[in-house]
């Protein structure tokens, strides 16, 4: 009979196994087992926001603006964003509420789908994606300055219309996603309103989920965004004047909610709980983690730490460490740390800072951004 031991251990390697891809090109080598750190991180005080976070993937947005000591943080609930600017010595909050938007019209009931900060090398903008259309603001809200409304059926149809996914990719582009499957491109220029829809991309068959640039900000990488879909399909491009498909990474009908790239790797987590680890250009699985129980909602990646930050209805935050090995093509992923937020649908994750010094939480049906930093 198998003892309870055993039970355990074996547990913990399939929680952290590595699988060869099909063709057995990668050299197998063994991942380290999970180190959990209980006290890598502490709970600050929360933050309270005006209404409670809707149910919706990668529902919460951090920007930080180091020169004047504040850190931006948005959140949906139904037609409106949550905004709030705290100062980093938590004795200044103010706040601020956007509505979705849409033409000849006073009030929209239009639902938001998504809001999110995309920094550029020129300025910061806050895009916010509706059943409508597609709003770009100022990163601290104050003025919109592009309004770009979606292509709606004159009759009502099947398949609802809106837009998710959204993202800065190099010096001057932000991409949407859209819930045919397309990709809008935008070319912002570095200052002013005079923003130009400039390329449509039209690989995805299914409802866009995500988009996410190269984040290590490495000029080596031939890949500089990663789109997913509703089907967990994943294309990889290279951004420029005409947007380049580098690959696409074939689905298994689960929904990628949260993808990510860094340092020529895509870190995609899908509806069933796992994280699955590619080499962008090629395709290649490095590793699959069973990372969480439910529904992955968010994923987050440090920059300079290599810390990836996991979310899950399953009411857990994992933390975890990834190391790339350029001379054996390899990835090593560790698991750091868990926190559970109790009774809570965790719908949104974000690390307030490149290193992964702090992470913030967003929950349904919860009024406050829950906050933790490390000890």
């Amino acid at each position: 009979m198998t003892s309870y031991v055993e039970v355990v251990a074996l547990s913990l390697w399939l929680q952290t196994t590595r699988r060869l891809t099909p063709d057995h090109l990668l050299p197998f080598q063994q991942t380290a087992l999970p180190r959990e750190d209980r006290s890598m991180y502490h709970k600050e005080k929360s933050i309270q926001v005006k209404n409670s976070a809707s149910a919706l993937y990668n529902n919460l947005g951090v920007l930080r603006i180091a020169p004047r000591h504040l850190t931006y943080f948005t959140v949906v609930h139904a037609n409106v964003v949550n905004m709030v600017s705290a100062s980093w010595d938590g004795l200044n909050y103010s706040h601020r509420q956007l509505q979705s938007k849409e033409p000849n019209v006073a009030t929209s009931t239009s639902l938001i789908m998504q809001a999110a900060f995309c920094p550029l090398p020129s300025r910061d903008l806050l895009v916010v994606t509706s059943q409508k259309g597609i709003q770009m603001y100022e990163s601290d809200g104050s003025i919109m300055v592009y309004w770009h409304a979606l292509d709606t059926p004159e009759t009502p149809t099947a398949q609802a219309v809106f837009s998710r996914g959204i993202s800065a990719v190099r010096e001057s582009y932000i991409c949407v996603g859209v819930s045919s499957g397309a990709i809008l491109v935008f070319d912002v220029p570095s200052k002013g309103s005079n923003i130009t829809l400039s390329e449509v991309l039209k690989e995805h068959k299914e409802s866009i989920t995500d988009m996410a640039p190269e984040c290590s900000g490495s000029q080596e990488c031939i890949a500089d965004l990663v789109s997913a879909d509703d089907g967990g399909n994943l294309c990889v491009w290279k951004s420029g004047e005409d947007f380049q498909l580098l690959n696409n990474i074939p689905g298994f009908d689960i929904s990628c909610p949260s993808v990510k790239l860094w340092k020529g790797t895509v870190v995609a987590g899908y509806g069933t709980g796992q994280i699955r680890l590619y080499e962008a250009v090629t395709g290649i699985l490095h590793a699959e983690i069973n990372a969480h129980a439910r529904w992955i909602y968010s994923l987050d990646i440090a920059p300079f730490s290599g810390l990836l930050l996991s979310a899950a209805e399953d009411s857990l935050v994992r933390v975890w460490h990834l190391t790339m090995t350029p001379e054996t093509n390899s990835v090593e992923v560790v698991h750091l740390h868990n926190e559970c937020v109790t009774d809570t649908q965790i719908c949104g994750a974000k690390f307030c800072d490149g290193d992964g010094y702090a992470f913030a939480v967003t929950g349904y049906d919860l009024s406050e951004i829950i906050r933790y930093t490390q000890s």
